[in-house]
């Protein structure tokens, strides 16, 4: 079995001094690709520099190019133009938009910002509907970031109509609003939230959904496992692979993720599927072609 962690932050400084050593232990897990979303105009080049460093390594990192609604602050129209004359220069070199989205609990703190929350949902919105409409014209797919927010963020990928819809990332929400996205050609992202027992709805929500609409993704080092599932012996033997076999890296902390988990969060994902772990982990890679390499 293959696997791709379609949402790392692996251009984070937390990672910098022990990469080539994660990244060999995560050969050793099969797992052959990690996809990369930047956040702002500050880490484009890190990221573009760090998917070109490894591009002849058996593991094979992507580049995704946008701007996170975390980092608008300060942010205006000059660094939309920015992104768009990047995302052209380096149309051969990235995959996806992303990562980029509306987040409702940045826009209640939207004070904090010298903004009214009014004002901060027209200036999230604003960079959204931008880079949507940048992906539909340079015809890439976007990676789609959400927080208390999906009932703005469907009406706005139901605008631009994406050719290559995308992922929603760390989709975490309710049947319907699952459905929505789906209806749209969108994937959802399966992360670490699968592992926290008290996130019912959202199990759920996956246990439901076809198979066809799932990937994996570990958001690391942000988004870290439960507790649970670290402990849980028969997730770890799913594969027949411990990964906690291979010493955590002391620099990174117990409670920084890493790409490496997402051999646990598949684990979660079989103990909530009917389908034969070999059947989840195929269809899964095969999301992944359909979303970015078709």
């Amino acid at each position: 079995m293959q696997f791709t962690d379609s949402h790392c932050h692996l251009d984070d400084k937390v990672f910098s001094e022990q990469l080539p050593q994660l990244l060999e232990q995560c050969q050793q897990l099969t797992i052959n690709r990690i996809i990369i979303p930047s956040i702002s105009p500050d880490n484009f080049s890190e990221v573009l520099a760090l998917t070109q460093q490894y591009h002849h390594k058996p593991i094979k990192l992507y580049a995704c190019l946008g701007i996170h609604p975390w980092f608008l602050k300060g942010l205006n129209t000059d660094h939309l133009e920015l992104l768009q004359q990047k995302v052209a220069q380096e149309h051969n070199n990235i995959i996806a938009i992303g990562e980029i989205g509306l987040d409702g609990a940045i826009a209640k703190k939207a004070g904090t910002y010298g903004q009214t929350t009014d004002e901060n949902w027209q200036h999230q919105q604003y960079f959204f509907d931008f880079q949507l409409n940048l992906a539909k014209q340079q015809n890439l797919p976007v990676i789609v970031h959400h927080r208390q927010s999906h009932d703005k963020i469907i009406p706005l990928l139901k605008k631009h109509q994406l050719d290559k819809a995308g992922i929603i990332h760390g989709f975490s929400g309710s049947y319907q609003q699952a459905k929505g996205y789906i209806d749209l050609g969108f994937k959802l992202g399966v992360g670490s939230t699968i592992t926290y027992s008290r996130a019912k709805k959202t199990i759920n929500t996956i246990k439901r959904l076809p198979l066809t609409s799932l990937v994996l993704e570990t958001d690391a080092p942000s988004m870290p496992l439960s507790q649970e599932i670290l402990t849980n012996n028969k997730m770890n033997n799913i594969r027949n692979i411990e990964p906690l076999l291979i010493p955590e890296n002391p620099l990174l902390g117990l409670q920084v993720n890493s790409p490496r988990n997402i051999i646990k969060v598949f684990s979660a994902l079989t103990t909530i599927r009917t389908e034969s772990a070999a059947e989840i982990a195929f269809q899964l890679e095969d999301n992944i072609e359909q979303v970015f390499f078709s």
